[in-house]
Order: structure tokens, then sequence, then C-alpha cells
């Protein structure tokens, strides 16, 4: 551990890693479609690493960390680190190359599902779960690690290798059962990864490393009492080992909780909280037995948003923090992960907007400052607190938000609404029908990028755009799909697409984020009050439905996502910024109904994603979650139709807000199978918290390869038809389809629609007492 006796030190906890002009997203798929060699690979990977440790060095950090850096997915890189490779990989291993075996289990085959894409502790970004089988044996692999250390070593920097901890390991992954075998506790592998760290941690020391970075994320949400015993027991073992580096364990996401004072109590020398998460007071910190021995990063520069800190008010808290652990080093509360890359490049952001932001760079240089003004004592300009810069207000829209009433929040009961939509829409039991987005043809993508850059007149961009739309209608007319999309062909994110086109949001030319893989997204900045100037999606979807009787649904992004997947600003509560975007989506809604658009879809997959980890809060989250959809959507007449999109959960408490939401239809994403929201639509039947309205549980995965047949979806339909009446089930895909290629989706939908078919037919014939056909 560097030595900082003389000061405070300075760190981060983690960097962006796809390069600082998407090197490696663009290497990722040069390789994958056979343009790029192994090697070609390998080698940009290699070169955005010494970049970054090099960079970072040299910014004055104190301590750089290391292993950060990742091909895909940091968490399947740490589950190979350990040896954790799922049976069903295991025959596909012998003959092929580490790394592409690596991307197998990461992308899969049309053959073989990969790992399920999870979505990390209500961050934006998604991990490749990995999967655990009760006789998992664990075993060391950590070439890539070791190897990425000895380079930056001969450059004269030591890297803190950073990997995730073994509880948080074990809880990040699913357990894959196998058919008819008992169901088995992923913590039971624990004492058999435990030594697989000591292995590690003893060829680290004996290479010179002075510390480790063993990440637990988990311990920032609820935890039981027995994964707080097993986290116990964890680091009274790795804390004891005969052998290792100085350890440093992080809460990241939040409130470290019960595990600060079980870490406080044990050997480990330190630990790392997310202070911009949950900013814990010098007296609460002090009634900590042990926490004074303890070196404490503070992480009090924020990795999840892009606002600069406060260094008046930083500062003031951090020299109260240092009296209470006086070994004490700056930090980011979180890895840079989910920041862009750098602030200075974005040359068209508006200078009030500029001015309050920091990106990866940036947090960087705030790391260093602050902790260079606490060891030194701040200059005049410290000591001078900035002036508050703020954005004009808009009155017509605060007024607005003032003036809401209950009653705009709410829709004729769903009986009434159901009875007129049959009337409006003669739609047959299990109509099939997908998710809005279609894959983006090199044309569609060209032509938006040259109309973006001005070398495309508006009426000439339209044109090849509506070409697009035109053919994604009459596939889908071929296929045989009930309810059509026109296939967002003119967006180029579902957030940003909207973003660009209301008051309050900036957007970026490049600050581009890891979502996962070589997925990329450039999240919105939300600064000020929220307006629609214009319509931002009605003339497409009605050009669409103008090609076809079939209904056409209008696909607008809801409020809580808008929200979700933004960076948003502080000055105001959440809910009031989420009613502002829900107004704005109002206004949009009521547009598309009076263009004639029978169907509406304004999708939801975030509202997930905002739940706090910890009890406290979430029942005041989904109050005013449920009531921003709500204001965005029921300003619509009865025989309107209105879908959502929505991440379903076992917690009885988001089952009760999806029925809350008052959707006509709620399309779930089901990932792997559904097997598991049948059982839970099942359960929540029986507990009496189901869902009553339109349900599409998702029987197509939108992110794999595979192309199921038509048993198979029939098995999925039938299965949800136990549970759900067939003329409120739906056949849907779990999400868009915006990755897929046109020969993946074009006979997956096909079998889909035959299989909505079959079980439509067998339910008719249920009902009519005739014999199926």
């Amino acid at each position: 551990m560097v030595n900082v006796a003389d000061g405070f030190g300075s760190s981060i906890l983690g960097y962006p890693r796809i390069g600082h002009h998407r090197e490696l997203k663009r290497a990722l798929e040069a390789y994958w479609h056979g343009t790029l060699s192994r090697d070609e690979l390998v080698a940009v990977g290699r070169e955005i690493q010494e970049t970054q440790f090099s960079e970072l060095a040299a910014t004055g950090l104190t301590q750089v960390p290391g292993n950060t850096f990742s091909f895909y997915d940091h968490v399947l890189d740490n589950a190979l680190l350990f040896g954790a490779v799922p049976s069903r990989f295991e025959p596909f291993r012998e003959g092929m190359d580490p790394l592409d075996f690596y991307f197998l289990m990461a992308r899969g085959n049309p053959d073989l599902p990969p790992l399920e894409l999870v979505r990390l502790l209500g961050t934006n970004y998604h991990y490749r779960q990995p999967e655990l089988e009760a006789d998992t044996e664990f075993s060391l692999h950590p070439e890539a690690l070791l190897d990425e250390w000895d380079r930056a070593r001969e450059r004269g920097i030591e890297l803190r290798p950073v990997m995730l901890g073994p509880v948080s390991l074990l809880l990040l992954s699913k357990a894959g059962n196998v058919p008819g075998e008992t169901p088995f506790d992923r913590l039971s592998l624990l004492d058999k990864l435990l030594p697989v760290y000591e292995e590690l941690f003893e060829i680290l020391a004996k290479r010179g490393s002075t510390c480790v970075q063993l990440d637990e994320p988990c311990f920032t949400a609820e935890r039981t009492p027995r994964e707080l015993a097993a986290f116990a027991a964890a680091y009274q073992r790795l804390s004891t080992a005969p052998l290792r580096p100085r350890i440093l364990v992080t809460g990241q996401y939040g409130n470290f909780g019960e595990a600060l004072r079980i870490l406080a109590a044990s050997q480990v020398e330190a630990i790392g909280l997310d202070l911009t998460a949950y900013r814990i007071s010098p007296e609460e910190l002090a009634e900590i037995p042990g926490i004074r021995r303890k070196r404490l990063y503070a992480g009090v520069i924020s990795g999840t948003n892009v606002w600069r800190a406060d260094r008046y008010v930083t500062l003031q808290y951090l020299d109260s923090l240092s009296k209470v652990c006086p070994d004490m080093v700056v930090s980011t509360g979180t890895t840079l992960l989910h920041v862009p890359y750098d602030l200075l490049v974005e040359y068209e952001l508006d200078g009030h907007v500029a001015d309050r932001l920091a990106f990866a760079k940036q947090k960087v240089l705030e790391v260093v400052s602050l902790a260079k003004a606490l060891t030194e004592g701040p200059s005049e300009k410290w000591r001078k607190r900035p002036t508050s810069v703020h954005f004009k207000q808009k009155h017509a829209v605060r007024q607005r938000v003032y003036a809401l009433t209950p009653q705009m929040r709410e829709r004729e009961p769903y009986a009434e609404r159901r009875l007129a939509q049959q009337a409006a829409l003669p739609l047959p039991p299990v109509p099939a029908t997908t998710l809005g987005s279609f894959p983006q043809t090199d044309a569609a993508r060209q032509a938006r990028y040259d109309h973006e850059q001005g070398r495309l007149s508006d009426a000439e961009y339209r044109k090849r755009i509506e070409s697009e739309i035109e053919a994604t209608i009459r596939l889908q007319e071929d296929i045989g799909l009930d309810v059509l999309v026109h296939g967002e062909h003119e967006r180029n994110d579902m957030v940003q697409f909207f973003a660009e086109q209301l008051d309050g949001f900036a957007t970026t030319h490049f600050g581009w984020v890891q979502a996962y893989g070589s997925r990329c997204v450039r999240p919105p900045i939300l600064y000020g009050d929220v307006e629609r100037p214009a319509p931002m999606s009605v003339s497409w979807v009605t050009f669409a439905q103008s090609l076809t009787d079939k209904p056409v649904k209008g696909i607008v992004t809801g409020p809580v996502t808008m929200v979700a997947r933004s960076f948003v600003r502080q000055d105001q509560p959440l809910y009031e910024t989420a009613d502002q975007v829900a107004l704005a989506v109002r206004d949009e809604v009521a547009d598309l109904e009076k263009a004639g658009v029978r169907i509406i879809q304004v999708d939801e997959p975030a509202i997930r994603e905002l739940l706090p980890l910890r009890p406290d809060g979430r029942s005041e989250y989904l109050r005013w979650a449920v009531n921003a959809f709500k204001l965005a959507t029921s300003g619509v007449r009865p025989e309107t139709q209105i879908h959502t999109h929505i991440a379903y959960s076992a917690l009885a408490e988001i089952v009760a807000a999806i029925e809350e939401l008052d959707a006509d239809v709620t399309a779930i994403v089901a990932t792997r199978s559904i097997e598991w929201v049948v059982d839970a639509l099942q359960h929540d039947a029986r507990e009496g918290h189901g869902l009553s309205h339109g349900v599409g549980p998702g029987v197509y995965e939108s992110r794999s390869a595979r192309i199921p047949d038509i048993d198979e979806f029939d098995e999925l339909l039938s299965a949800a038809a136990t549970v759900i009446s067939p003329d409120r089930l739906w056949a849907n895909p779990d999400g868009g389809l915006k990755t897929r290629h046109y020969w993946q989706l074009d006979p997956s939908l096909r079998n889909m629609v035959a299989a909505a078919r079959r079980v439509r037919r067998r339910a008719v014939a249920a009902e009519t007492g005739a014999a199926a056909v």
C-alpha cells in the first residue's frame, strides 16, 4: 500500500475501458465479423490498458487501480479468473482459443444461449451472470491480471489489482440447477472459493504488490443474516491469510450498512465507502468500533453522475472525516465506468451547462486536487465559495406541475376500457406483436449520420427513413403479426431520440458509456425544466400506419426511464423532475391519439432500476414512479390501448406497482425463459396481488442469436396460458430487436406467430367446444 503518512492519498476505484474513441467497440465488432485478427484485437486491448494506467499515474494519483480493463464484462472476467465455467460450456473449451471461449460464454451461438444479461445493482451497466453449480470447482487463472501488473511495473507504476470480493462474486451469480436436482445455496461454495483468493494473494505478495482491492457491491443492498455471516467469515479468513497484500474492501452504489461494522472489526486494512450515494456523518462513523484503525477511502466524487462536486462543501466534509479517520485516501465512490471519458471534447455543449459538469478525466483531477488541498491546506480560491450556477426556470412548466390534480393521473376503470378497446380493436386471442425496434441497417445509420453532419437534407433524410419503415411494415405483414411497429429506424437510442427534442436536456457527441460488451450509449444530461416544443414521433408513426390496415403501435419512452437513463439534475426532488418529463410524454401521447394511433406503448423498462437497494424509501419511490407513468398515460380516451414494457420482479411490492400502473397491456422482460415469470404469476395470484390486465411475458429472448422453433414457443405460450387467460395473453419478444440480424429475427418471429395461432385455436376450441384444428 502506498505510503501516505505525510498527507492524504488520492485514488479512484476504476475507469472507463472502451477507449477514448470507442476503439474497443470497433475492434470487437471487427473481430466478431472476421475483419480483424485475434492478435490485432489483443493489441488494441493492451494499448487501452497501457494508455490508461500511464495517464492516471501522470495525474498525480497516489494509487492507480489495475485489472479494470475487460474485453466484454468484468464480472465474467472475475468468474473466469477463479475458474467458474458452467458445465454446459465445457464441451466447447477443448481446441478453442481462450479468448474465443470467453466470447462464447458472453455471446453464445445459435445452439447455445449465452450467460444471462443482468443489470448491475441499479446502474445502467449490464453484466453476464456467471452460472454456478453444486459441484463447481474453482481454480486460479491470473495470467491477464499478472501480465498487466508486470507491464505497469516495468514503467515504474504499481497497480492496485481490482477484483470482485468472493461473496459478491457468488451473489451476483445464479444457481445453475440441474433439472430434477434440489436447488443449492450459492454461498455453500464459499469455502471452496476462498482458498483460491488466498492463492492469488500469495502470488501478488511475492511479486511485490502492496494492496489489492476487493469490491463487495452486493452489501450496499439489503442482505440476510446468513449472507452477512458469510461476509464476516470470508473476511475473517482472508484478512488472516499468511501471505497477502493489504486488503481494501469497497462498498459501491450505496450504504455499506452492516458490512462496514463487520469490516471495521476484522483485520482488513482499508475500507472504501460510496459517500456520494450515502453520506455518513463523522459522528455516525466515529461510533463504529475499530474504524479509527482503518484507512478510509472516502468516496466523495461520484462515479455515477456527471456533475461537478461542490469543492468547498466537499473539502469541509473531508476535513471533518479526517478527525475520525486520519489515515484517509480521497477517492471516487464507485468505479468511473459509468461516466464518459472527457468533457473537453464536447465542443457544442452550452457553456452554462458544461461549467457544471465533470466526466472521468475531470473527476480524477477533482480527486487529486481535493487530496492536495486537504494535505496542504486550501488556497485562497478554495476559501471563497464559488457562486452557484442556476438555470433559468420555465415558469409555464412549473405552474403546470403545481396545478396537477389526482384526477389527471386516473383513467376509466380497466373493465370499461377493455370493452371499449375490444370494440375499437378487433384483435384475436393471443395477438402477436413486437416491442418496437427492428435492426438498424447500414443505410439507416448512414442516412442518420449524414443528416446530422448536414450532408443530407431534411427531405432526403425523411425519404430514406420512410423507405426503411415501409420495408419493416411489409415484412411484419408477411410474417403475420397482428399489431405492427414502425421499427424506430429514425432513432439512435430510445432515450436520446426524445432527449434531443425536449427542452431541458443536453446531449453529447462523444459522451459514450459502456452498457455491455460492445454496446455503448450516450446518456443525455437532464439539467433544466423539461418541455416539449413540438411532436416528436407522430409523423413517423402516422406514415407507418398509412401503409397498412393493421394497427401500428406508437412507441414512446416513459418518464421514469427517461430519468433513470439520463444524468439528472440534483437541485430538485427526483419526483418533480419525473413529473415534468411525464407532462411532455403526456402531450406526445395525446398527439398520437389525435393522429389516429389506437395503440400507444409507453416503455418503462427502467422502472425497476431506480428502486432503492435497501427497503427504506422503496414505497415512496414506487409511489412517485407509478404516479409519473399514470400522469403520462391518463390523458387518452378509453378505447385507446396503453401498453408498457417493464422488467418483472419477484418482489411483491414491484408486482403491486405494475398493477397500479394500470396499463392495458404489460410486456415483461423474461430473458432466458418465462418459466420463472409463470411461476411468479401463479404465486402472485395465490397471494392476491397478481396482474389482472393484459400480459405479454416475453417468449423470445431479444438479445440472443438463438432461433426457437414453433414447439418451443408453443410450450412457453401454453404454460403462460395456464395462469393468464388467452384473451389477456400476448405473444411478444422480451425486448426490442435492434441488435438482431434479419436472418435471426425473421424465422423466430414466424415461429412465434405460428405458435400463437396454435394456442389461439385451442383457446377458441375450448370455449366453443369444437375440435382444435
